[in-house]
Formats: C-alpha cells, sequence, structure tokens
C-alpha cells in the first residue's frame, strides 16, 4: 500500500491480563508466569471489545503472559500471534524478588546502590532505551498494518513510558499514577507515518480488582489530539 498522509492506522497498545503469582514474585522478564483465570477472563472480554474492528495485525511481547493475552484476539479475526522483543517488559534489577513498600527492601544495603537515580533509573531499563524500542515497535506494527488497525500487547511500564514520550511529559514519574490497568488499550492513532492522537480504554475494567484499577486522579495529557 502507498503510504500517505491520508492513511488512518490505529495501533492499540495492550496490557496483559491478570498473572497468576500467588507469591507475589516481582517476575519481570521470568519465563514459566502465566495468566490467571481472571486474566484469562480479561483477554477475552478485550477480544470482544475489538472483535468488530479492522484488525490485520496481532503482536506481542515473547513473555507467555503476553502471548496468552494476545490469542483470543488473534483468533476472532482469524489471525496469528506474531512476537516482537521490543515490546518486552523493562529490565528490572529486582526481578525474581519480592520488592516493595513496607517488606524491609529499603533497608538492605546490597539494594541502595540501585536506588540512586529515580530520573534514569539506577534499577532497571533507562526510560528513553524503552522509547526507542517501543517507538520502533509501534512503528513496524503500523507498517504491517497500514490503513488498518493493529494490537500490540506489552507491559505496564514500557506502556507508560512510550505514552509519556508522545505526550511530552517527563518520563521519570510516581508509579501509582500510572494510567495503565490490567488490560487496557492504549491506541495510538497515525496519520501516514504521524501520531495524531492518543487514547485510552479499560474494556475490563469491572473485572479487575479495584486496588489494581488506574488511579481516580485524571492523567494530565489523557486522550490528547494532535491537530489534523
Amino acid at each position: 500500500m502507498t503510504q500517505s498522509e491520508n492513511d488512518i492506522t490505529v495501533v492499540h497498545v495492550m496490557r496483559h491480563g491478570e498473572v497468576h503469582n500467588p507469591e507475589g514474585v516481582l517476575y519481570g522478564r521470568l519465563p514459566g508466569y502465566h495468566l490467571s483465570d481472571l486474566g484469562r477472563q480479561m483477554a477475552d472480554r478485550v477480544a470482544e471489545h475489538l472483535a468488530d474492528r479492522d484488525i490485520t495485525h496481532v503482536v506481542a511481547s515473547p513473555l507467555e503472559r503476553a502471548q496468552e493475552t494476545a490469542a483470543p484476539i488473534a483468533k476472532a479475526h482469524g489471525l496469528d500471534v506474531a512476537s516482537d522483543e521490543r515490546l518486552i517488559e523493562a529490565a528490572n534489577v529486582f526481578q525474581g524478588k519480592t520488592f516493595g513498600v513496607g517488606d524491609g527492601a529499603l533497608r538492605k544495603p546490597g539494594n541502595w546502590r540501585h536506588l540512586t537515580n529515580p530520573f534514569r533509573p539506577s534499577w532497571g531499563e533507562p526510560y528513553v532505551d524503552q522509547v526507542v524500542r517501543m517507538m520502533a515497535a509501534l512503528g513496524r506494527a503500523r507498517d504491517t498494518a497500514r490503513g488498518h488497525e493493529a494490537v500490540c500487547v506489552s507491559h505496564q511500564l514500557p506502556i507508560w513510558i512510550v505514552r509519556s514520550f508522545v505526550e511530552r511529559r517527563r518520563l521519570w514519574h510516581d508509579p501509582r499514577r500510572r494510567q495503565c490497568t490490567l488490560a487496557s488499550l492504549t491506541s495510538f492513532t497515525f496519520r501516514g507515518d504521524r501520531i495524531v492522537s492518543v487514547g485510552y480504554s479499560e474494556p475490563a475494567r469491572d473485572l479487575v480488582p479495584p486496588h489494581l484499577r488506574a488511579g481516580a486522579k485524571p492523567v494530565k495529557g489523557a486522550a490528547k489530539s494532535y491537530g489534523a
């Protein structure tokens, strides 16, 4: 298809559904973490939500939870799930551990060197690196589905970082303020190769436990438009 400023392409970037993780491990890029029963319900719900959309390409992070989330969407459109390493979860030095407020992690001297710079961040993959790979993955999905719609299944932090970049917000942030609930859709509309708007929706919101839903406070720049 000829590339043109009149080509409208929508790339929906979906966060995977709930994962079976009874021990509360920060699983990161570890293999073996699959969707829970509720996570599969979330994936099915989003597949139903997108059933009438003009989706011609479905691609996911290689991690099991993303591939499993993408499967019912691809099936509904008679497609295979492609894989793109650039959609993978952000690297994190605390992968495989329980790490959070109140668990004593901040009192362990061995962890302090990883907590020196929240702007980079010092504990994991640099935000700028996430922007580069995610923008490249969006571009590939756009080109593959040119003039139609694509679904990319990824993970919370990379999705939020690429959205923040597109909406011209600073990349360092309070994780509690991310608007990227389980099984949510962050939708980038392209005119030609240019992003002209960003939208956000939660088709499976009623299935998401209340404490895991996006914060009640609105995010600056939500559903932003970038002109004609």
